[in-house]
């Protein structure tokens, strides 16, 4: 089994990955922070649910992609912002919008893994780990 350097953009991969292949799900091995960033995707409405799975004492991810009636993508684009080589943190002021609010950005604050609009309602700024619409 390979090292991931970047799990995150492991996630962002696979599930690009599988929507372009129609696929019902997509399986990978399950962390806390990709958990919570699952989390969010299907409380923002771009997946239909996720489950952690433990098989032989490992933790796997399984998430299940939602498409819409005419089979489009509910997620026409997943974009990693902040990666191990080049941080990207902005301050509670400058969290910026994606596509005018009509998209979400992902962040991991102080109080933990968070939409841009909530962490605007909180009052928190954090590293801008991807931005999904």
């Amino acid at each position: 089994m390979a090292v991931i350097s970047d799990p995150v953009a492991d996630l962002l991969t696979r599930i690009r990955n599988g929507i372009q292949a129609r696929h019902p799900r997509v399986d990978m091995p399950s962390s806390k922070l990709k958990a919570e960033i699952a989390r969010i995707l299907k409380d923002e409405g771009y997946i239909s649910n996720f489950k952690v799975l433990e098989e032989g004492g490992k933790k796997n991810l399984r998430i299940f992609l939602k498409y819409k009636r005419e089979g489009k993508n509910v997620i026409s684009h997943l974009e990693r912002v902040s990666r191990p080589g080049r941080r990207i943190y902005t301050s509670r002021r400058d969290i910026g919008r994606v596509l005018g609010g009509l998209g979400t950005n992902i962040l991991t604050t102080p109080q933990g893994v968070m939409t841009g609009r909530s962490a605007r309602k909180a009052g928190v700024g954090g590293e801008v780990l991807c931005n999904i619409w």
